[in-house]
């Protein structure tokens, strides 16, 4: 067998590792299949058969396809800007599946999507490989082009961002968590009971006008329990594409279609009830909240072996 076929057969073995990479890295699955296109073009281009470890090697180049994908974007993909768009074929230029990415997004964690957006190029890569991915910084640094030590930094910049800074004790968040967790249980089914149970008498919802775009006849603010209730059991929709995050250091939820965002809910818990509920769909509110996850992810391959060291040729 020579060079080439080799190159094929480890290529074809490793494909829906490298698309998971890139879908992480990217945020977009149409991206993610032209990265690991280019990432073909570049390892046919390259001497291969120098390369020790044929996964680690076409996942290094996979990744800094990503990153200049990531640098060079004119613009970011288009956003999901009303809830009727879901059902509706992907927009021009796209051509995945709507309903194939919802489910990739949704595997991967819609949450954690929306929070990678909010990182800087390097960042997601230095987070996403070696965090999610463990690929070791010796590697992670040639992609990013910095010493082993900064791609380091990078990752560790990265990690404290997506925590998302709590503003309140672990204690206090996991009882927060507790009753947001049950609020979006109850919304994403209808369950009236359960919205009443978990909502303050006295609970009022605001929304700012982007949020409620589409919804012509909806308050910009709704009081009490009932109405608040019978509100969100009329969004159930919007409900299922709602997912747990840190906002401005507390729980509250992100709604991510496809890993979108589309508006952030900032809710205000006290004791076992949610006392608030404000509604955040201005891009430019939206630019000024602080969103982070519960819980960080962690790398599901072990480094306990150590870096791999490997020849990068010619990509």
């Amino acid at each position: 067998m020579n060079d080439q076929a080799r190159l094929a057969e480890h290529f074809a073995r490793s494909r829906g590792h490298l698309r998971g990479v890139a879908f992480r890295m990217l945020g977009s699955a149409d991206e993610a299949d032209d990265a690991v296109q280019e990432t073909w073009l570049r390892a046919c281009r390259a001497d291969s058969g120098s390369v020790e470890n044929p996964a680690a090697w076409l996942t290094t180049i996979t990744g800094r396809v990503c990153l200049d994908m990531l640098r060079s974007r004119g613009r970011r993909r288009e956003d999901v800007t009303d809830l009727t768009e879901l059902d509706m074929p992907a927009p021009h230029g796209e051509t995945s599946d709507p309903a194939e990415e919802a489910v990739l997004a949704d595997s991967v964690g819609l949450a954690l999507l929306v929070v990678l957006d909010t990182l800087g190029p390097a960042e997601r890569a230095a987070f996403v490989l070696h965090d999610l991915f463990a690929v070791p910084f010796d590697e992670i640094a040639v992609i990013v082009r910095r010493s082993p030590a900064a791609a380091k930094k990078l990752a560790s910049r990265a990690r404290s961002r997506v925590r998302g800074g709590a503003g309140v004790p672990s204690s206090g968040l996991a009882r927060q968590r507790a009753v947001v967790d049950a609020f979006l249980a109850a919304s994403r089914t209808g369950d009236l009971d359960g919205l009443l149970a978990v909502l303050a008498p006295d609970v009022v919802r605001r929304a700012d006008p982007f949020a409620l775009r589409g919804q012509a006849a909806a308050p910009a603010q709704v009081r009490g329990a009932r109405a608040v209730a019978e509100e969100t059991r009329a969004n159930i929709r919007m409900a299922r594409f709602a997912r747990i995050a840190l906002v401005n250091g507390s729980v509250g939820a992100v709604v991510a279609p496809r890993g979108r965002l589309l508006f952030v809910l900032e809710i205000a818990v006290t004791g076992d009830r949610v006392t608030s509920i404000d509604v955040i769909g201005d891009p430019a509110r939206l630019a000024g909240v602080r969103l982070g996850l519960p819980d960080v992810p962690s790398a599901a391959v072990s480094t306990a072996s150590g870096p791999r060291r490997l020849p990068f040729p010619g990509v």
